[in-house]
């Protein structure tokens, strides 16, 4: 069966545009011609005359006014050296944090708790590791840390054996602090939760650990110093000017 990526025609070069096209025009030609491909969310009109964008969900493609060809790659507007392909996909994987699934969460209330952090992290890694050290340092903080296993098979084993301990939280430091290993998870244990922050991450993007959430819904990939981490969850809770 062919592949998503497989369906994809070769990039555009030149294009006639009809002036009749619209987003019907391009959904059905691209449903009569290619019926495997995938649901498309969006059609919508981009900066530069016959070209739309096709959305499938967090995925962009391009197509021309009618939907006979349709391309992959980044739209670029060179006189405001702006991204705009990346621009859009921020929009379509932003985070609001209140709307985080923090059920799947192992929390931590660290002072009075007021300020608020969301970290997706794999146990296996090195970066998340040195991170949580200066996650510990922080003082009025709230932290929601997602147990997201995405470096391999001991991952998984040692999440799901993480997320069943007795003490989630304090299993999950013990072992991304002091190295001791996280007791194995016996009899019956719920960890769908690890499955759904998995699935999660891989709808917004998040493709590497760590990565950071703030209150504001920015997201930071990788690790930072407290300082700057400090510095981040106080600006977070400013209002927008």
């Amino acid at each position: 069966m062919p592949t998503f990526r497989s369906l994809l025609l070769p990039p555009l070069i030149a294009l006639a545009l009809p002036v009749w096209a619209d987003e019907a025009v391009i959904r059905k030609n691209l449903a009569q011609r290619l019926p495997e491909f995938p649901k498309i969310d969006e059609v919508t009109r981009t900066p530069v005359p016959g070209i739309w964008e096709v959305r499938v969900g967090s995925e962009v493609l391009y197509s021309d006014a009618d939907g006979s060809h349709i391309f992959e790659g980044e739209l670029i507007d060179t006189k405001n050296k702006a991204n705009l392909t990346r621009e859009r996909i921020a929009k379509l994987t932003a985070i609001k944090f209140d709307e985080l699934p923090i059920k799947d969460a192992m929390v931590i209330k660290q002072g009075n708790g007021s300020r608020k952090l969301a970290v997706f992290a794999d146990p296996n890694c090195g970066y998340c590791k040195r991170l949580e050290r200066d996650l510990v340092a922080l003082k009025d903080v709230t932290i929601y840390n997602f147990v997201y296993p995405v470096l391999g098979p001991d991952s998984n084993e040692k999440s799901r054996a993480i997320w069943c301990s007795k003490d989630a939280m304090k299993t999950w430091r013990d072992w991304m602090l002091d190295g001791v290993t996280p007791p194995r998870a016996m009899g019956q244990c719920d960890d769908a939760a690890i499955l759904r922050t998995v699935a999660y991450g891989k709808k917004y993007r998040i493709n590497g650990t760590p990565a950071l959430i703030f209150e504001n819904g920015e997201r930071v990939p990788g690790a930072m110093s407290g300082a700057d981490l400090a510095k981040r969850l106080d600006d977070a809770r400013k209002p927008k000017s």
